[in-house]
């Protein structure tokens, strides 16, 4: 693997791990209660992650 595929690899990797953790946490602070403020502040965060696993891909 060229160190440019190892570098965008790990970047797409480390992108998928992060909206998979703020899914679960999101959820699990739904679960508990959590304010609308506080949902909407992980929507955006799992959108922004979101948009930039497309642009990843998109410049492959």
């Amino acid at each position: 693997m060229s160190t440019v595929a190892g570098t965008k690899f790990h970047e797409l990797d480390d992108l998928v791990l992060h909206l998979k953790g703020l899914v679960l946490v999101r959820r699990l602070r739904e679960q508990r209660g959590a304010a609308a403020d506080e949902l909407l502040m992980y929507r955006n965060e799992i959108d922004r992650v979101r948009e930039q696993l497309a642009n990843l891909v998109k410049r492959r």
